[in-house]
């Protein structure tokens, strides 16, 4: 059960998209305004859920979209 108001995100896309720009970890991070090892967390899979405005800051700080960053469930892919 996922905690109330926080997006799941995808840290395998994460981390392909931060390499794929060239970005050092602790830059994305810093970016953002989180710190490296929830960065590290979260591309890991060691943590999934964002509160609202950590998500956002990370979403801004990648030049990603909620379609890329988000976790998918199957059953919302069939629908």
């Amino acid at each position: 059960m996922s905690p109330a108001h926080t997006f799941e995100v995808n840290g395998v896309v994460i981390r392909v998209k931060r390499m794929a720009a060239g970005i050092e970890m602790k830059d994305l991070a810093a970016r953002a305004g989180i710190s490296q090892r929830y960065l590290s967390h979260l591309e890991t899979g060691t943590r999934k859920h964002m509160r609202p405005t950590r998500y956002v800051a990370l979403r801004e700080a990648l030049h990603a979209t909620d379609d890329e960053l988000l976790l998918h469930k199957e059953n919302d892919r069939k629908g």
